[in-house]
């Protein structure tokens, strides 16, 4: 539901609440891989990273309120019509996956099926806990919560439609994941007009800037993830951006919130390398049906436009210098041995260093190893390997990443690795 008025949300009270969320989140952070002393691997205690789908996509539906009679079809859909598309998903083969499975998988943490699906509810209203969430336990389904903490039982925005804070823990209880819509659900960009809000007095409408804004921002941004943590003891990850709202101000403070992921309701099928801060839903809306139809067209076609990639642990590479090691020169020497890695057709291999680019490594067919000299100064204080090739026709990759003295790497020429404490 993609709300263009800046006028704000109307009271959970009133029953009018315009909640198109979406959230934008941080940009995508490599995976560590398990760090280990090149001297200490041995065959029998290697371990490998699982192998994950890169092919694989996702579709996340947004929905906000349950009712029988629509009043205002933006925000709202039947329960009957919500079954039926929850049936929908089952009939078609699609997967409803957690939202946590699915940033593992953006990690590089674990596999997901092929063709995945996420159910997401916005703001907090009291249908999803009594009409909705009964659907998705007679499904199997998992789910996630969006939540503004101003529109729960109670606050400054919580009227008799809204969900109390004792349902949420019960949700919470079964495994609902909860995650933050911000505090008062309004556009949060500079410049904009907002609602402000007091106990017992009218609200008041205003621009803000400078520092009343950020202040503001800070409210609507941190606030809302801090309550929900301490109120529900959960850990909140995951931030949905009101109207699909946002520019790269709002993106950063929320990445130094400590949110993962943000999102949007411009739907999109969601891939291994979708940003991580502006991930696209379905808003699913009684006035516009196509919009399932559309996600669901989207999900059932899709091919991934990828090949699949196994990626394995760099430590059993025998990396130099390995993951988490710090080195005290800025031209260091890049090692990794693939011989464990199978028959490995040498004009696949191909090495990436973070800054330089590709590179032009050498490779050793006797003893295995890669190998290249960095010529050019590596100016930044990490720097990211990606190693790739072919092995009896499966693409295979490694990721790992040191990290270089800054102080050090301004005088010394000469390579050497020591382990970060």
């Amino acid at each position: 539901m993609l709300i263009r008025s800046a006028v704000f949300p109307l009271l959970l009270a009133s029953g009018l609440v315009l909640c198109n969320s979406a959230p934008a989140a941080k940009a995508p952070a490599a995976s560590p891989s398990a760090t280990a002393s090149p001297a200490a691997a041995s065959p029998a205690l290697k371990t490998t990273k699982p192998v994950v789908d890169q092919t694989a996509q996702t579709i996340i539906l947004c929905y906000h309120r349950f009712v029988d009679k629509i009043r205002y079809p933006g925000t709202e859909i039947r329960p009957a019509d919500f079954e039926a598309q929850m049936k929908a998903l089952k009939d078609h083969g699609i997967t409803v996956i957690g939202m946590q499975d699915f940033l593992a998988w953006k990690r590089g943490e674990k596999s997901i099926p092929p063709r995945c699906a996420i159910i997401s509810f916005d703001d907090g209203w009291k249908s999803q806990y009594e009409v909705a969430w009964p659907i998705m336990k007679k499904y199997g389904y998992p789910l996630t919560l969006f939540i503004y903490t101003e529109g729960v039982r109670g606050g400054l925005l919580g009227g008799g439609e809204a969900i109390t804070w004792e349902q949420l823990a019960d949700m919470r209880d079964n495994g609902v994941d909860i995650e933050a819509h911000t505090a008062t659900h309004q556009d949060l960009r500079e410049g904009h007009s907002i609602m402000e809000f007091a106990a017992g007095a009218k609200k008041t409408k205003k621009k803000l800037t400078g520092p009343e804004y950020e202040q503001w921002l800070q409210n609507e941004v941190v606030a809302p993830k801090q309550l929900l943590e301490q109120r529900l003891a959960i850990k909140v990850n995951c931030f949905a951006v009101p109207f699909g709202n946002y520019n790269d101000h709002v993106k950063e403070v929320a990445r130094n919130a400590g949110y993962e992921a943000m999102f949007t309701v411009y739907g999109q099928a969601l891939t291994y390398n979708s940003p991580l801060d502006s991930l696209g839903r379905y808003a699913i809306e009684a006035n516009k049906p196509k919009v399932f139809e559309s996600a669901m067209k989207t999900i059932g076609t899709s091919t991934g436009g990828a090949s699949a990639v196994a990626e394995v642990g760099s430590t059993n590479l025998s990396t130099q210098p390995a993951d988490g090691d710090t080195v005290r020169t800025a031209l260091p020497l890049i090692k990794a041995n693939v011989s464990s890695l199978g028959q490995i057709d040498p004009g696949s291999l191909q090495m990436r260093v973070s800054g330089l680019g590709v590179v032009p490594a050498t490779y050793d067919g006797k003893t295995g190893t890669v190998t290249y000299q960095v010529t050019q100064k590596l100016r930044e204080k990490s720097c990211t390997v990606i190693l790739s090739a072919k092995s009896e026709g499966k693409k295979i990759e490694a990721h790992w990443t040191f990290g270089i003295d800054e102080t050090a790497a301004t005088t010394s020429t000469s390579p050497s690795p020591t382990r970060k404490k």
